[in-house]
């Protein structure tokens, strides 16, 4: 059987070696020490999820996740990384990394996340699940993570296309904040409701000049899309 294809970026031999052994066990994994090397291999191969950590010689892990969202806007990233200000993890959310995990970090925590990541990447759309979505002028193709028009083309992150679909499914009903994190990240921790905020606020950015449409805050309840 084929295994998924992770590309790992880490300059610390000691972590480095230790993840790398665990994660073999189960998949195939490129190991790179800088944000460089990293992005040469990712230009030269097709990998199924991306593992970088922030601080790197040459490019770091912001900058790199940056340009492979460039080259790629569908391919899972997550961060590992000492940096615990939640502006950091905020930024790597914005810069369109899936998930932020701080050192020191569990790797059972680790392998259940790359799991739940490649299960939703690689599920096979079945005939009974819709798949394109209006949405004012635009189009919403949930499978390839895209809204679109006949002129213009704006790619999504994993993230923000499973939560506009969860949105789109659910329009004109009101989702408790927990049962949206639950959904997407299989918890509601604080820092995982932070990064719901940073995801909703991008939907509106792209959705800000469709009338009729909103995505409304409840406070203390959570959120409501509202479809006239």
């Amino acid at each position: 059987m084929t295994k998924y294809k992770i590309l790992y970026a880490e300059d610390d031999e000691t972590l480095a070696f230790l993840t790398k052994d665990n994660l073999e066990q189960h998949y195939d994994v490129t190991h790179c020490t800088d944000g460089e090397m990293c992005l040469e291999s990712f230009k030269k191969e097709g990998f199924d999820l991306c593992i970088f950590d922030i601080m790197m010689p040459k490019m770091d892990g912001f900058d790199l996740a940056e340009k492979v969202r460039q080259i790629n806007s569908e391919v899972p990233i997550i961060f590992l990384s000492a940096k615990t200000l939640k502006e950091d993890r905020i930024k790597g959310l914005r810069l369109g990394a899936d998930d932020y995990l701080v050192k020191p970090f569990s790797i059972e925590e680790l392998l259940l996340k790359i799991e739940i990541f490649l299960k939703r990447s690689q599920k096979k759309t079945t005939t009974a699940e819709k798949v394109i979505y209006t949405v004012g002028k635009y189009q919403f193709d949930c499978k390839n993570y895209l809204v679109f028009t006949e002129t213009e083309k704006i790619s999504l992150t994993q993230r923000e296309a499973e939560l506009l679909k969860l949105f789109l499914d659910n329009k004109n009903v009101v989702m408790k904040r927990e049962e949206i994190l639950k959904s997407l990240w299989g918890n509601d921790d604080y820092f995982m409701g932070r990064s719901l905020d940073v995801f909703i606020s991008r939907l509106r950015k792209i959705l800000a000049n469709e009338k009729g449409i909103a995505i409304e805050n409840l406070h203390g309840i959570g959120f409501k899309f509202s479809v006239e």
